[in-house]
């Protein structure tokens, strides 16, 4: 099997600096109108839902990244990671601006985080206000610490930007696109994504470098046991019996997307999937519960 080429911190850089965007040249002004004359009850209540996760994600790990650049080995991994925390500042204030103009009164940002809040559920929390939390954390405390930083990347590379970021984008830009409903905000997503899949070129890129070690590949494995169940709670709307159907897509649909591309990253990684599974009291299983 040929080994996979992935771009290395410089080259990821040299692509930052070509894909520049800013988000306030983003035309909103018929998203708002579409938003208020084009949404039935049901798709709204799961707009929103979407659109909240959005928000919230892009403070938390917006303001929990700083201790990924300090923990840089070298000056092109740090100035790849400078230009991340930028993009993730940037995305936030995106996300803001359409909340303000499209789906609520303008406020300051984390007004309309604490909103978006109320609509999410436990396993969201576990994953953003809990996991990414303390993981930063860790690393902040000690930037030089290797398990921490594969800890760190993959929570936030893994699994936020990759499993929960790639599988949102797909369904919810399907829907909209198809629908003819906020051009706008698909456009600026499209752009974010664009800026995820460079981040998530580094995670997998640093990864496949540290599972070649035999305690990094563990850490790695860990930190997937631990979260794979709540990554896939998250995937789903917190209220009970609630689907995607009225967005064209069912919830197994959505979490077959999501574990597809995992599989595909874990084996770019050289951790594949099977080796996940563990025996505990209840006897073998897999972290995502299959």
């Amino acid at each position: 099997m040929t080994e996979i080429q992935l771009n290395d911190p410089q080259a990821l850089y040299r692509n930052w600096e070509r894909e520049q965007w800013n988000p306030w040249e983003i035309d909103l002004s018929r998203d708002a109108k579409r938003w208020r004359s084009r949404f039935g009850a049901e798709e709204r209540e799961l707009v929103l839902w979407a659109l909240s996760s959005l928000m919230v994600a892009e403070e938390r790990i917006t303001t929990k990244f700083g201790g990924l650049v300090l923990a840089a080995e070298s000056e092109e991994e740090a100035a790849f990671l400078a230009s991340q925390q930028v993009d993730e500042a940037r995305h936030m204030q995106f996300y803001a601006r359409l909340q303000d103009e499209v789906i609520a009164e303008p406020e300051a940002i984390a007004g309309h985080v604490a909103r978006s809040r109320e609509r999410l559920g436990e396993p969201f929390s576990v994953i953003f206000d809990q996991a990414l939390v303390s993981a930063h954390e860790r690393l902040v405390a000690n930037p030089r610490d290797a398990a921490a930083k594969t800890a760190f990347v993959t929570t936030y590379h893994l699994i936020i930007e990759s499993t929960l970021g790639l599988t949102a984008f797909e369904f919810i830009t399907r829907y909209l696109t198809e629908n003819d409903l906020l051009p706008g905000f698909v456009d600026g997503y499209t752009k974010i994504h664009h800026d995820e899949q460079r981040h998530i070129g580094y995670g997998v890129w640093f990864l496949r470098d540290a599972a070649a070690n035999p305690a990094k590949a563990e850490q790695i494995r860990a930190t997937l046991r631990e979260l794979l169940p709540s990554t896939a709670a998250a995937l789903a709307p917190p209220d009970e019996g609630a689907d995607f159907q009225a967005l064209g897509a069912s919830s197994d649909e959505i979490r077959d997307f999501a574990l597809g591309g995992l599989t595909r990253r874990l084996k770019i990684v050289g951790v594949p999937l099977e080796t996940l599974k563990y025996t505990g009291d209840r006897g073998t299983e897999t972290a995502s519960g299959r």
